[in-house]
């Protein structure tokens, strides 16, 4: 079953390579969607595709990459988009 989620990963979350390793592991995990820094220091991302595969990243989200501190991940379900590839949006 294919399921979207949209949300919001809050903490120590820019400037430590976050969104390119958000990146790898959604293309890891045969993802779509895209992740992107807010101006507030959080980090959006929606990303859609197998439920497994999805609540596997939201785990890795919930930890981040090494350098990362996540304080708060927030994550809904959306409608699916039917998105092509994972892009980090500028």
């Amino acid at each position: 079953m294919q399921i979207c989620l949209h949300g919001f990963v809050s903490g120590k979350v820019q400037g430590v390579s976050f969104r390119q390793c958000t990146q790898g592991e959604a293309e890891r995990l045969d993802l779509n969607g895209w992740v992107r820094n807010l101006v507030d220091g959080r980090v959006e991302v929606l990303v859609e595709g197998e439920e497994l595969a999805v609540r596997e990243l939201e785990a890795w989200l919930a930890r981040g990459p090494e350098r990362a501190r996540v304080d708060a991940l927030e994550l809904e379900e959306q409608p699916v988009q039917g998105i092509a590839g994972f892009i980090v949006r500028r």
